[in-house]
């Protein structure tokens, strides 16, 4: 337990908290006097004699379980959520299907989850041990959960399903299956993200990081972002704000020069009696109108932040914004920026929507954003999604799709995903982009701020 605890401390130290020798000595101190059987006890003995600023504290928070986690939740036995018969049943029917079925299929429907030199196995097969400390924990999960097999998963289950009615299951007994494999499902996810974040942990305490200038950042992808390099970030969000806003202030005073101004010509003409010798035509001054819709599922959540900052920092060069947010449902989240600082604003959106892995459903979003607030969108009105177009096989609704570009001036997608990604696996993204009227790459914070100036500068 001592060495865990000095490197959850060079974890801490890598991520950017200061943490002085004499801190570390009381932090050993504090659990030599209150030991570690008590789970909460002990977290709060090392986070009291180690973080000293509040803003460490979500760092702090993020990195205890994965240095001192449970595992993730075990698997549920199928005895346990199935009666007898249904149980010999299933069992006569996986024995049938043997050769068709994939190992996560039977860790699913068995309960029985796989060994640790299993994990580690399909932990390398994912690149987990290679993890640089800045790598996407979501994806590295989603990585690891391919290589058990998930692609496979909704084909097999059909297998077995059909297999099982052959038996004479009858249809309460397969809901039960299916309700015992989605369980499993669940806490096996939950089981190969703690995997993987562990093994991110041991690279945070093993690969201290680099000091990196500005222009370094601009170009860190906002997944790789250790908690420091987010925080020096979010320092740069309103300088870089600034400047789009001059640039876009800029762009708005420049008038079509079609419509006579009388006021102005005859003022300008006093000193020839009001002979309009020189002519002054009106400016445009017309402001966009957004509304922006974030996907803030686990992988999105840290575009969706600078995202949000970026777009309340120009808030003055927008004549009306509404902003958006969904994962398995779409609430709209503008008044969480009305009377608060985006500190403030953003903790709250991403708090009234969880988020969770394979819970994305923008189909869904789609349905709900059309019932509830279609009147956020008029042919003045700028649409923006932001997301990576990861629909987790659900239905995409293009036809809701098509009914805003109807409706709207015009509709942008940012999306963070490399480009040879989209279409693959649950990606619908080569769908909605020929819908789109502009697709921007957001990987990292200068991507973003090109794609936001080029709202501006096509209005």
């Amino acid at each position: 337990m001592d060495d865990r605890i000095t490197q959850f401390i060079a974890g801490l130290r890598a991520a950017g908290v200061r943490i002085s020798l004499a801190e570390s000595q009381d932090a050993f101190r504090a659990i030599e006097q209150l030991g570690i059987m008590d789970r909460e006890a002990f977290r709060s003995a090392l986070r009291t004699t180690l973080v000293k600023e509040r803003n460490d504290q979500p760092l702090f928070d993020k990195l205890f379980p994965l240095y001192f986690g449970s595992g993730g939740p075990p698997l549920i036995p199928s005895e346990q959520a199935l009666t007898p018969e249904q149980q010999k049943m299933l069992e006569a029917a996986m024995r049938a299907l043997a050769g068709d079925l994939s190992r996560l299929l039977q860790m699913l429907a068995s309960g029985q989850g796989p060994t640790q030199e299993e994990m580690e196995q399909y932990a390398r097969q994912a690149g987990a041990n290679r993890a640089r400390r800045t790598e996407s924990q979501s994806w590295l999960t989603r990585e690891m959960l391919r290589q058990m097999g998930l692609e496979q998963l909704a084909e097999e289950i059909e297998r077995l399903l059909q297999q099982l009615a052959a038996l004479g299951m009858t249809p309460e007994g397969q809901a039960a299956v299916l309700r015992l494999i989605a369980a499993n499902r669940e806490a096996l996810a939950e089981q190969a993200a703690q995997f993987v974040g562990q093994s991110i942990a041991r690279q945070l305490s093993e690969q201290p990081p680099e000091k990196m200038d500005e222009a370094d950042l601009m170009q860190r992808p906002f997944n790789d972002l250790s908690q420091a390099e987010a925080r020096e970030l979010r320092k740069l969000v309103s300088r870089l704000a600034a400047q789009l806003r001059s640039r876009a202030a800029l762009r708005q005073k420049k008038g079509d020069g079609k419509t006579l101004d009388a006021k102005t010509t005859l003022r300008a003409n006093l000193h020839t009696g009001s002979i309009p010798f020189d002519l002054r035509f009106k400016k445009k001054h017309l402001k966009p109108k957004f509304a922006l819709i974030c996907d803030v599922s686990t992988s999105m959540r840290p575009v969706a932040e600078f995202m949000l900052r970026l777009m309340y920092e120009m808030q003055d060069q927008v004549a009306k914004a509404r902003s958006f947010a969904f994962n398995d449902h779409l609430e709209e989240v503008s008044d969480e920026f009305i009377g608060h600082r985006p500190d403030e604003a953003i903790p709250l959106v991403l708090h009234r929507i969880p988020p969770g892995y394979y819970a994305t459903d923008l189909g869904r979003g789609l349905s709900d954003f059309c019932r509830s607030f279609l009147d956020a969108v008029d042919r003045r009105t700028t649409v923006i999604f932001l997301g990576d177009g990861r629909n987790n096989f659900n239905n995409p609704r293009l036809d809701l799709f098509e009914q805003l570009k109807r409706r709207a001036r015009r509709v942008v997608w940012f999306n963070p995903e490399e480009r040879y990604l989209w279409g693959e696996g649950d990606s619908d993204m080569l769908q909605y982009s020929p819908l789109c009227d502009a697709v921007h790459q957001v990987r990292n914070l200068s991507q973003l701020a090109e794609a936001v100036d080029k709202l501006f500068a096509g209005r």
